[in-house]
């Protein structure tokens, strides 16, 4: 009788295990993984895997020790005395800081303040209206941005009468310079995008973006909010003159936790914004009549400042600061690759596509994949302790904190929805 011996694997085809035994080096090799001690992990038993840190990051052990402090210390001992203490220079004073660790900008053109929908109209109100005075009346979008940016310009552009130019975007894909380019012209007063789509994590390229705009006499935007605190960012070197993002997805803010505004130097004193508060003015306690609005970027100040919803980001900034962006961003996509190699494994067999991009330079922090029944799967997830979210119509994101994700985690996660998608196949 004759045996024919069964030849091994090609050395790169995958092998039974393979994707545990890497998701076990990555993680012991990780100078990131006793960060994830920092975080509290108990507080949710019933999940396997939190794959949802791009829209509400974990909480911090300090945070909840913060608060506490916060609440019978400052709030409580010194009650309103607390403002004078330091509570009212809180906006510039965690923004600074949020400047320095997360954005690459230099002292003096950040504050928290607000949610990102309103500091978002604030500067493009502001943007808009000083184009309008030299005859510029166009904004360039793109057609597949966050909704609420999309809503907000519209609106102001209703109010203020001015036109919207789209690109149509792809959502696998993002915006990209030559997109743009073309909608650019002696009209252009603002161009606005988000610096990584929220649906496939498209990594726009701010730098070229701004540029172009330049070029053409108009303002550049970025909202910030899929990007700050998992991609490093060089707002000053890229020359970006105003930015907005939210705090409570990778920089584990909290829900409702304050956004930020960034308002480059060079435009202090130039734009202005349009909701005139007591807490925007150069002397706030002056009472007098008039407006008069603070110097620099403590101008997009509005109300008054949510101090208490600052305190968890205070405590999350510091370690960020400790650990540093590059340690970040080295984790973001080493975890984004491992979960695409997990996703073609396991999921691609299944009919999966992935809506993200493969080169890791032009990637966010999470990963999008797409499949047509997905927003039943997603739920079915949510029902087994596994966390993703759904986008409309068809996309399952995966979203990976490097400082509280780990590479086991994330095979878990993979791995729960390859079990899901074979029963539902097999029915």
């Amino acid at each position: 009788m004759t045996t024919t011996a069964t030849p091994d694997p090609a050395p790169d085809a995958p092998r039974p295990g393979d994707l545990a035994r890497r998701a076990a080096e990555l993680d012991a090799a990780d100078p990131l993984a006793a960060r994830r001690t920092d975080f509290l992990l108990e507080a949710a038993p019933g999940v396997s895997a939190y794959l949802d840190g791009n829209s509400l990051g974990r909480p911090l052990r300090a945070s909840a020790a913060a608060l506490s402090a916060f609440v019978e210390q400052q709030w409580g001992g010194r009650l309103i005395q607390g403002w004078s203490d330091g509570w009212m220079a809180w906006p510039e004073v965690v923004g600074d800081q949020l400047g320095r660790v997360c954005l690459g900008a230099a002292p003096g053109q950040t504050v928290v303040a607000d949610s990102t929908t309103v500091l978002f109209y604030k500067l493009v109100r502001a943007a808009l209206d000083a184009g309008l005075a030299q005859g510029r009346d166009e904004i360039v979008c793109d057609t597949d941005n966050f909704p609420t940016d999309r809503f907000v310009l519209e609106g102001i552009a209703a109010e203020r009468g001015a036109r919207l130019r789209w690109v149509e975007t792809d959502p696998a894909a993002g915006i990209t310079v030559e997109q743009v380019r073309p909608l650019l012209g002696p009209r252009t007063a603002l161009v606005t995008f988000s610096h990584v789509a929220y649906r496939s994590g498209h990594l726009a390229d701010a730098a070229a973006i701004t540029a172009a705009a330049h070029e053409a006499g108009a303002l550049a935007l970025f909202d910030l909010s899929h990007s700050v605190g998992s991609v490093e960012l060089d707002l000053d070197g890229w020359g970006v003159d105003l930015a907005v993002g939210c705090t409570y997805k990778y920089l584990n803010g909290g829900p409702g936790a304050p956004a930020f505004g960034y308002l480059a130097s060079r435009h202090h004193g130039r734009l202005h914004q349009p909701v005139q508060g007591w807490m925007g003015h150069a002397q706030p306690f002056a009472m007098g009549q008039g407006y008069e609005p603070a110097a620099g970027a403590r101008g997009l100040v509005s109300g008054t400042p949510p101090i208490l919803a600052m305190v968890p980001l205070r405590a999350f900034l510091d370690v960020l600061e400790e650990v540093g962006m590059p340690a970040v961003r080295a984790k973001s996509q080493a975890l984004t690759a491992f979960c695409l190699d997990a996703v073609d494994e396991l999921l691609a067999p299944a009919g999966v596509e992935v809506a993200t991009p493969r080169d890791p330079d032009a990637r966010g922090g999470h990963v999008t994949v797409r499949r047509h029944d997905f927003q039943a799967v997603n739920d079915a997830l949510w029902a087994r302790g596994v966390l993703p979210d759904f986008r409309h119509p068809d996309g399952i994101r995966i979203g990976l904190a490097p400082l509280s994700t780990s590479f086991a985690e994330t095979l878990a996660g993979v791995q729960a929805l390859q079990q899901l998608l074979a029963e539902r196949d097999a029915r």
